[in-house]
């Protein structure tokens, strides 16, 4: 056991930790950062954005070579890969990441250790490795926590039989099954039923509310309600399950509404909790709500000033784009004082379903509540020269913008690359004044045939219907 005292220690190597340590480190400051698995990266790297992003590319590679003609005359029949195959393309996705984020501090001089972390008072707190190994203990000035989330676990479900799974642990299923129950339709729910139903699996959706995400603009979510039907997925609204049972040859769901359903495999995909077990925040005075997150205030520190808590520890957003800049942003405010940074008020959503989804601003239902006065302009993909060229036809923009002042209000995407699309209307609305103005779209010229034509296209089928 040895103490090493630093400037500024940081709990996880995910995007959060990422950010605060980097800043830090490019301050001058003394850094240690903890991670208790034995790569660096986090669970956005390991079991979550990475992998499944990786995953979902390598099946709609396969649905294209399908679909085309060409590759599958020349093939004589289907492409079939099996659920582990697709895995092994998220390997190497994944070792790139890990080496060169591992790389990013090794450069920086920022000393990583690997083991749980554990406050012991205030100011210091003991790292464990396991087995034999001495714990080391460590001290520093302040402290970052990033050290995310994972999934909840019901503690009625037996997670440990092998066909029930979460969405770390379906990262590891080493089969492909016929049916999938997919238990919760938020995000990863969404995301996972059109992967296992691309792979040609029989998915059943269950929803515990009446409309999937509802976050989303009304519009959007119907057209993904329609999609994922059309593709072949049983949608459950409002239903609960009462009793989780796992036999030998799939998984029987029993519902309050007296349903049963019966499928080769279970996901449940219902909640995240924040990685606060086991890490003495409670003796501090820091008591973590019932979902495992952390409170903190406008800078992110929590009841003891020189802690702070960044990423899905501390809850909403839970994205890892906005954890990195949460990182940075408490690593400024702990250094100086004070950060003239935060979060933008309008942070781009990107869901990972087929097609994908991406928005950024209010919605046609916020805006009709404010009592907003606002147009709508719609471009089709299938009305784009590049969509017709790629074959990747499904989909619409929909810009929402003030009648009178032509300030846009919102920018909802449905289809192929929506998440990149959104990104060209976020940046007009971040300009002030005239600046953010639909009539941008009408009078910029755009490379043509691309996707970022639809732009066009919107605004002046919005800018038509002022008349």
């Amino acid at each position: 056991m040895n103490d090493q005292n630093h400037d500024v220690i940081v709990i996880g190597t995910g995007p959060g930790g990422e950010g605060a340590s980097m800043k830090a480190a490019k301050e001058g400051k003394s850094v240690a950062v903890i991670e208790k698995h034995h790569l660096v990266g986090g669970g956005c790297t390991h079991w979550g954005t990475i992998p499944s992003k990786a995953l979902r590319h390598s099946i709609n590679r396969m649905l294209e070579f399908n679909t085309s003609p060409a590759f599958r005359n020349a093939l004589g029949s289907s492409l079939k890969l099996s659920y582990p195959d697709l895995l092994r393309s998220a390997e190497s996705v994944i070792a790139r990441q890990t080496a060169m984020r591992r790389d990013f501090y090794e450069r920086n001089r920022i000393q990583l250790r690997h083991g749980q972390a554990r406050f012991l008072d205030a100011h210091t707190l003991e790292v464990r490795a396991g087995g034999t190994i001495e714990p080391v203990v460590l001290s520093a000035d302040a402290f970052i926590i990033a050290s995310g989330s994972h999934p909840f676990r019901p503690r009625d479900i037996d997670f440990n039989h092998p066909r029930i799974f979460d969405s770390d642990t379906i990262l590891s299923m080493s089969t492909t099954p016929r049916s999938i129950l997919i238990y919760g339709a938020g995000v990863i729910g969404c995301e996972y039923a059109s992967i296992f139903r691309n792979m040609g699996c029989k998915v059943d959706l269950v929803d515990t509310r009446s409309q999937l995400l509802s976050f989303l603009d009304d519009e959007i979510a119907h057209a993904l309600s329609y999609h994922l039907r059309d593709q072949g997925v049983m949608i459950r609204h409002n239903e609960e399950y009462e009793v989780v049972e796992g036999l030998a040859d799939g998984v029987l769901t029993h519902f309050k509404s007296g349903k049963k359903i019966k499928a080769d495999v279970l996901l449940w995909a219902n909640g995240r909790t924040g990685n606060t077990q086991n890490m003495g925040l409670e003796e501090l005075g820091i008591t973590p709500n019932n979902r495992g997150q952390i409170k903190v205030d406008d800078n992110y520190r929590t009841a003891l000033p020189h802690i702070y808590a960044v990423g899905d520890v501390i809850g909403y957003p839970s994205l890892a784009s906005a954890a990195y800049d949460q990182g940075r942003f408490a690593a400024t405010h702990l250094i100086h004082g004070s950060c003239d940074h935060h979060l933008v008020d309008y942070i781009p959503t990107g869901i990972y379903t087929s097609p994908e989804i991406s928005s950024v601003g209010r919605t046609e239902r916020e805006l009709t509540d404010a009592r907003v006065p606002y147009e709508v302009g719609h471009a089709y993909f299938k009305s784009l020269a590049r969509a017709q060229i790629t074959g990747r036809t499904v989909g619409m923009l929909k810009l929402l913008f003030h009648r009178d002042t032509l300030e846009i209000l919102g920018i909802h995407c449905f289809g192929d690359q929506a998440a990149e699309i959104v990104h060209i209307g976020q940046a007009i609305m971040a300009q002030q004044g005239t600046a953010n103005n639909i009539q941008y779209f009408v009078n910029t010229t755009f490379n043509y045939p691309t996707m970022a034509e639809a732009y066009r296209v919107a605004a002046l089928n919005g800018l038509n219907r002022l008349a």
